[in-house]
């Protein structure tokens, strides 16, 4: 009933619905180049240079003859692959270590991971991702864990403030008289209840994902065997002065589009699953 509940305030959302169509879009976009149907010659300089849209390139050429089209829509698969991964991860890490940290808090485990947050929220983000990514160049998870290594903990934040309600409940109560154990607890209880938090969470984390990637990849520390739109935004910078935006305009448009929609869905999702808010 809740989930009937949520998609209905969701469908009445109409930001929310267009964010969902863009996220859509873009997903299918990605499954047709997992598929092998779009994308595939993004590294082949079959066009001379810096040509302009026409019926073979439909977003022109770049420097080296590539088609923009082709590194655009390859661009679309590494976002997600990065995002998906990034968001999936650090979510579902700060959502133990939150639980863990909730359930004992005032504890030497909740200490601890005050402790830890602390340190990681106090060294600027992108510093500390890209020293992480740089130490760590050439291993191709470097840039996931260096961003996983820092988004757990605003979830882990979130979960622990709920877990530390959760755990005076009755139910949660009950169950500590049948003798369940505190991870049984947690599992069947406490982390069932914070799902309205890990979604939202996951679509934050996951355009957070993609926008650090695009950071790192510029600054040549991202993605080091593939195409991403960091890399050709890059490349434009050298164009851009030539008097040639198509590589600047195609990749940036991408980027803002799909970060639009993620951020409408998350906006929308927020309201539709606010158990205040009647959502969920």
């Amino acid at each position: 009933m809740g989930t009937r509940r949520t998609w209905a305030h969701l469908k009445g959302d109409r930001a929310g619905l267009v964010g969902l169509l863009i996220v859509l879009f873009f997903l299918g976009v990605a499954a047709t180049v997992w598929l092998g149907w779009l994308g595939q010659g993004w590294s082949e300089a079959s066009g001379g240079r810096w040509l302009t849209p026409n019926a073979d390139h439909w977003f022109g050429t770049n420097l080296l003859g590539q088609d923009i089209f082709a590194r655009s829509v390859y661009s679309v698969r590494t976002a997600f692959e990065i995002g998906l991964v990034v968001a999936l991860v650090s979510t579902a890490l700060g959502a133990g270590i939150g639980a863990l940290a909730g359930w004992y808090a005032d504890s030497w485990i909740d200490g601890s991971v005050m402790w830890l947050k602390g340190v990681l929220d106090a060294i600027p983000f992108y510093l500390f991702v890209a020293a992480i990514a740089y130490a760590l160049q050439g291993q191709w998870w470097a840039m996931h864990l260096a961003m996983i290594a820092t988004f757990w903990t605003t979830t882990a934040r979130l979960v622990r403030a709920e877990a530390m309600k959760l755990r005076s409940h009755d139910y949660v109560r009950a169950a500590q008289a049948m003798g369940l154990t505190d991870m049984r607890i947690i599992w069947r209880h406490v982390l069932p209840n914070t799902v309205h938090i890990l979604l939202v969470q996951a679509t934050i984390a996951f355009v957070a994902a993609i926008k650090t990637e695009v950071i790192l990849s510029f600054l040549g520390i991202g993605v080091q065997d593939g195409v991403s739109w960091g890399l050709m935004l890059a490349e434009s910078t050298q164009e851009v002065l030539a008097g040639h935006f198509a590589n600047f305009i195609a990749a940036s448009a991408m980027l803002f589009l799909l970060v639009l929609g993620f951020n409408l869905l998350s906006d929308a999702m927020q309201d539709a699953l606010d158990p205040r808010g009647g959502g969920a």
